[in-house]
């Protein structure tokens, strides 16, 4: 099916390139634009448009999707010189996909608001495999009647009963603060279970077949604990990315003034991880930093 809504998308990294395919699958003819030119190259082959700006972006499509590493980046392209906000026309929908800080989120949609625009917030949970594979959980803040307009487009990368709008705007980013919390919270759990089981000479992949069935059961368990137990740490998402999250829920933590204990020993643990030189590996790989103060080898 053919679409005629033009879609702007910046950002081609490990998951931006495959959700901007979905939306070519879906047939959105796409404008597209990356600080790497060869995911750029891969899209135009796809039959995407090239646009040698973010601001070129903006002046060819009124719906624009950003998928970038951090806050600083999503300001950047916004924000900078030859940034979205120079040329963006009124009525445009910005949906920024990065895990941005809540607070960076607000401030953007507030601005784009004096340019006649509306930013959501959709940070989106799945990984690459679900990036992949358009099934990824989307969780939106901001206005609701741009939402129920784009939510086709969300639709599009993601599974749908999983876009979600969380509420104003902010509450996508909040949402995915606490979605990373909880993950942390189980990675490191599920690390230190295995820790134990090979100490006291319990095979793990066995805990794990059991643990899967009962109430233990989780996501996290199945797919990252059968990463664990293999060592297979290809990057899904790296851990210098999920060390980033984490900072972003420290901060928003302590601006809410709310305690987490558990979240912040798990930070603490994945910077390790990364000071350890293996920021590039899968965040799941935090289990060898459990290992090691375990005394096992990975």
């Amino acid at each position: 099916m053919q679409m005629t809504e033009t879609i702007g998308f910046i950002g081609l990294g490990l998951m931006g390139r495959p959700m901007a395919k979905n939306l070519l699958k879906r047939g959105y003819p796409l404008v597209v634009h990356s600080r790497s030119q060869g995911p750029v190259d891969e899209l135009v082959s796809a039959g995407a448009e090239r646009a040698s700006s973010p601001a070129e972006v903006a002046r060819r499509a009124t719906r624009i999707v950003t998928m970038l590493p951090d806050s600083p980046d999503v300001e950047l392209v916004l924000e900078g010189d030859n940034g979205v906000f120079s040329a963006i026309q009124r009525g445009t929908i910005l949906i920024d996909t990065s895990s941005i800080a809540p607070a960076a989120a607000r401030r953007l949609a507030a601005r784009a608001k004096t340019f006649g625009a509306t930013m959501l917030d959709a940070p989106v949970s799945g990984g690459e495999i679900g990036a992949i594979n358009a099934s990824l959980s989307i969780m939106v803040g901001g206005d609701a009647a741009a939402f129920t307009t784009v939510k086709p487009i969300l639709d599009a990368m993601g599974n749908p009963e999983r876009v979600l709008r969380i509420g104003e705007a902010g509450a996508g980013q909040t949402c995915k603060v606490c979605n990373q919390m909880v993950i942390g919270g189980a990675l490191a759990a599920v690390s230190e279970a295995f820790a134990l089981a090979r100490k006291a000479g319990v095979d793990p992949a066995l805990v794990r077949q059991a643990l899967l069935g009962g109430f233990a059961a989780s996501r996290v368990l199945e797919v990252h604990g059968e990463r664990i137990l293999t060592s297979n740490y290809k990057p899904g998402f790296r851990a210098n990315l999920y060390a980033k999250d984490l900072r972003i829920a420290s901060n928003t933590l302590a601006e809410f003034a709310t305690p987490a204990s558990v979240s912040s020993a798990v930070h603490q643990l994945v910077e390790a991880q990364v000071a350890a030189g293996e920021g590039e590996d899968d965040y799941s790989a935090v289990a060898r930093v459990v290992f090691k103060l375990a005394g096992l080898k990975d």
